[in-house]
Order: structure tokens, then C-alpha cells, then sequence
């Protein structure tokens, strides 16, 4: 980020989303975000236009092609990695399932696999059957439930030179929480393991850089970013090149399409590429390459939201029946708000019964859940987006103190 952040005209950038026009405020981004007409344009224009399986022949098969294509380097550049290791898929959680049977196949038993109860399930399941199935061992760090903070050394603990994997978020889902991850890189490297990192909820708030992260892989979700329902993921190259995932016999041995299964959704992916090229396009900085406009717009994005986080913050503090379980020193703007009384769902309502979207769940962190003291029923989510203003966020203040009333 750079320490002097440009602004943006909020309420421009506003009349960009349809959604918005009903006068809803939308605090659910965590679960997905609203969508810029210029994405919706491009699936549009993706599909009306002549359109057929990649190839060279045709308009329609060269049009399927450069979608592609052009998809791949939109989010080479939004992760700063080669064009050419980025897989897409169906879902992260789709995508995780795959790469974790490729990954575990030189697996024995014994091996350990780290994970941590930070985690979205979909970092946890695929990983959790794929050790039982080779006979490898789960081992568990836990963060700091009164800080929220997930250390280095927790992690550090539990390595061992029998750790094949470590699997960590960038960033709760939850509550926010943002571990050291280049730091965990060095560790985990030191004993030879591998680090998949679930970056599906860091995406939609920082200035990713895979290469600067440590990460081995990658993961990403373009509709918590603006973009539409896909996923995909980043590997370093030795390591794609090394992987035999499960394919047809007749479908591309060469990476990334060895891991594509059947064919690829082009008008999402138009779709990623118009959701990328917007986000470079909020406070840019001269005319730059994507990828230093990316930086210049993302940090004015992360400025702005910081601000709204703080304003809630401030004003949340004043109802004593409320807990803030957002705590960590790097963190996201968002926040699990659990009440004394457990009414979270009962406010969530209330809530939307005000056109203020703001969803109380586990929000599939059931073991963070959990470990916040929560249950199963967890918690209510403060999430802010680009879009968020500070009239929303003064509507959601008087609502909570109107719900207390």
C-alpha cells in the first residue's frame, strides 16, 4: 500500500452498480459482492457474440480463445504471477477438492498435514479426506481467540520434517484476521513442505503478490472481488508441471489446462477480466500498467474502507451487549459481532427488514466459530466493499441502536 493513498469519488463509483439503485446497504460482502455494470457487460457482450470451444478456425472458437487469454493475464497481473499457471474452476472450494487429490498422491502414511482453526471449511475438508485416504496425520494450530491473532510460532510448533502440507487463509472470513504469511512461508519451507494458501477472502481487500507471499499456491474467488461466481488458482510453475491430477485421456497434458475439467465457463471469465479491469480503474495513478493501477486503486480502496471500519467500530463500542470479535493488529474491515443476549440472527433480521444486509452465520468457520465461543451458530458480519458509504454505514449505526431501543 502507499502511504499517501489516492482518493476516489465514492458516489460515482456508486452509480455503477445497479443493485444499489433500491437503496439497499450491502454489508454481506464477505459472501460475495455486488456486481459494476461493466462486468455485466462483458458476460453480456461474451455470449451475443459468435462463441464456440477454443480453437483457431472460426471467429467463434478465436473469440473463446482470446476470452481466455485475455483471463488468464487480468489475473496474472491482480497476482503478480505468470499468465500461464493461472487454473480456473467452478469454486475455490471445487478447485481445492482437485489440487488436493493431485497434490496428496505422493502422500505416505505417517506424513503430516498442518491446518488451523482459522480456516474456512473449504481449506479444511479437502485436505482432512485427502490425508485419511493416504494415512496422514492432521496436526492443528489454533490463534488466540481473545486477540485473534494466529502466531508464526504456533505454526512453527507443530512442523516437523514429516510436514508434507501446511494450508492457511490470508485472511479469516470471519474475523478478519490477517497471519503472517510470508513469514509462515519461511518456516514452512525450511522443513520442505509445501504452503497452499486460501486467499479467497485477502483478495477482495489487499494488493495480492503470490511470488512476495511464499504461497506455493494460490486461491482466489472473482465474486468476492466485484467479478462473477467462479475461482481459480496459482501454483509455481515447477510445481504445476509436476502434478498428475485425474483427467481425460484426450484433454491437454500441459499446464494449466491439464487441470481444467472440460469446458471453461468464457463468459465468466470475460466477465473476471472486466471485474479486474474496473478495480484498476477506481483511483489510478497516470496510465500505468494494470498492475500498478491495481496498486494505486486497491490501496485508495483499502483507505476508504479502513475509514468505515473505524467509524463502526467506534460506534459499535457503545453498546455494551455487543462483542467485537475482530481483533488482530492486521485485519480486514470486517467484523463478528456476537450479542449477550444470543440474538444475532433476530438482529440480522431486523436488520433487513431496513434494507441493511448484514447476515449472521458460521459462514462455514465453524471451527473459528467455535473457538471464538460461538458455536455452531456463530456470529453476526460486518463486511464492507468498495461501494460502501458512509450513509450506510450511519444507517446501520441507528438501526443496532433502534434494535437495543
Amino acid at each position: 500500500m502507499t502511504s499517501h493513498p489516492r482518493s476516489f469519488d465514492i458516489e460515482a463509483l456508486r452509480l455503477e452498480f445497479p443493485a444499489l439503485v433500491g437503496g439497499t446497504a450491502f454489508f454481506d460482502s464477505p459472501g460475495g459482492t455486488q456486481y459494476p455494470n461493466a462486468v455485466g457487460d462483458a458476460i453480456r457482450a461474451a455470449l451475443l457474440a459468435p462463441l464456440a470451444n477454443r480453437g483457431t478456425v472460426s471467429q467463434a472458437e478465436r473469440n473463446a480463445a482470446q476470452i481466455v487469454q485475455q483471463s488468464r493475464t487480468a489475473l496474472g497481473d491482480f497476482l503478480n504471477v505468470e499468465s500461464d499457471t493461472v487454473i480456473f474452476g467452478r469454486s475455490t472450494t471445487a478447485l481445492t477438492f482437485d489440487m488436493s487429490r493431485a497434490i496428496s498422491k505422493s502422500w505416505l502414511p505417517g506424513d503430516e498435514i498442518v491446518l488451523t482453526t482459522l480456516e474456512h471449511n473449504s481449506n479444511v475438508s479437502p485436505w482432512v479426506i485427502a490425508a485419511e485416504r493416504a494415512g496422514a496425520v492432521i496436526r492443528w494450530v489454533d490463534f488466540d481467540p481473545a486477540t485473534g491473532e494466529l502466531e508464526v510460532e504456533a505454526v512453527r510448533e507443530q512442523l516437523s520434517d514429516r510436514t508434507r502440507l501446511v494450508a492457511i487463509t490470508a485472511a479469516s472470513n470471519v474475523i478478519g484476521t490477517e497471519p503472517d504469511v510470508a513469514q509462515i512461508a519461511d518456516a514452512v519451507h525450511l522443513v520442505g513442505a509445501l504452503l497452499w494458501v486460501d486467499g479467497v477472502h485477502y483478495a477482495a481487500h489487499a494488493l495480492v503478490d503470490v511470488p512476495a507471499m511464499g504461497a506455493d499456491f494460490f486461491t482466489c474467488s472473482p465474486y468476492k472481488f466485484l467479478g462473477p461466481h467462479c475461482a481459480a488458482v496459482t501454483g509455481r510453475r515447477e510445481l504445476l508441471e509436476g502434478l498428475l491430477p485425474d483427467r481425460l485421456s484426450v484433454s491437454p497434458s500441459v499446464v494449466p489446462e491439464r487441470f481444467e475439467l472440460g469446458t471453461l465457463p468464457y463468459e465468466l471469465m470475460a466477465g473476471t477480466t472486466a471485474a479486474i479491469d474496473f478495480l484498476a480503474n477506481i483511483a489510478p495513478f497516470g496510465t500505468e500498467g494494470r498492475r500498478q493501477r491495481l496498486k494505486s486503486s486497491i490501496a485508495a480502496v483499502d483507505a476508504h474502507e479502513t475509514q468505515l471500519r473505524v467509524t463502526i467500530e467506534a460506534g459499535l463500542a457503545e453498546f455494551e451487549q455487543l462483542t467485537i470479535h475482530s481483533r488482530a493488529k492486521r485485519r480486514t474491515p470486517t467484523l463478528f459481532v456476537s450479542l449477550a443476549t444470543h440474538r444475532e440472527k433476530e438482529l440480522s433480521r431486523f436488520l433487513g427488514d431496513r434494507n441493511i444486509n448484514t447476515p449472521a452465520s458460521h459462514f462455514y468457520a465453524v471451527d473459528a466459530s467455535h473457538r471464538l465461543g460461538l458455536g455452531s451458530e456463530g456470529a453476526l458480519r460486518i463486511g464492507l466493499a468498495p461501494y460502501n458509504n458512509r450513509n450506510d454505514v450511519d444507517r446501520l449505526l441507528n438501526a443496532v441502536s433502534d434494535f437495543f431501543a
